[in-house]
């Protein structure tokens, strides 16, 4: 049988001017039964539409701050260095996904990048911006619960899940302050943080502000995400 491809955006490092990933994302789609392939960083134009058309669903990875200007915000001094070219690259492919109804799933950044992208904000440091004893950033070992968050009532998590309350490893330093109007929140943090949206006129597109990259072999949940990507493909 044919697998589905999935296109699964880079990871920059600013030291080294090179494009990186994390295994553990790649592994997660295997494990559900995609191809994964990591797609370039400099392409444009027609080349971003040919890269597309040879995936049959996306996903958004973790990484850099998203840039504030997309968001109508000046940087705070807090806020960590942006990197434009993933922003210009997950933009015109989220454009493309929208348009067409290609799957999506977004973790962490990819949370954030798609509400911004909907025409929601963030918190540019949630230490400062929003005070909590909720440990947003932990330390590792990342393959363990942190915290929890609460699964909103026969919601798409709720439903594949089948569960109310999930535990959630956790790091990040910033958030969605104000939703897109075209999301719908499927999880919160104990603090009151959306953890999780999906867009109700898309097809598929699931994003959540956790890793299930670092727990899918041992969390059935993690397992469950990139599973339901995998058959939406």
């Amino acid at each position: 049988m044919k697998k589905p491809v999935i296109g699964v955006i880079p990871l920059w490092d600013d030291e080294k001017s090179s494009i990186w990933m994390l295994p553990d994302y790649l592994d997660g789609l295997r494990a559900a039964g995609a191809l994964p392939v990591v797609l370039p960083l400099d392409v444009d134009g027609a080349d971003i539409r040919q890269l597309y058309s040879l995936c049959d669903g996306l996903l958004f990875t973790g990484g850099h701050d998203v840039a504030p200007a997309l968001y109508g915000q000046a940087p705070s001094p807090l806020c960590g260095i942006p990197c434009p070219r993933r922003d210009a690259l997950e933009s015109e492919l989220f454009r493309l996904a929208m348009a067409e109804g290609k799957p999506l799933l977004g973790i962490c950044r990819g949370l954030q990048l798609l509400n911004v992208l909907l025409g929601g904000t963030l918190y540019q440091d949630l230490p400062t911006e929003h005070p909590s004893p909720v440990p947003h950033v932990m330390k590792p070992p990342y393959d363990r619960p942190c915290h929890t968050v609460r699964l909103a009532e026969g919601g798409t998590l709720h439903r594949l899940l089948g569960q109310d309350e999930l535990g959630v490893n956790s790091y990040h330093h910033q958030a969605i302050r104000r939703l897109a109007p075209s999301l719908r929140a499927e999880a919160w943090s104990p603090d009151g943080l959306v953890e999780a949206a999906v867009c109700p006129e898309h097809p598929f597109l699931l994003a959540v502000q956790w890793h299930p990259e670092f727990c899918f072999w041992s969390d059935p949940a993690g397992a469950a995400i990139f599973r339901a990507l995998t058959e939406h493909c």
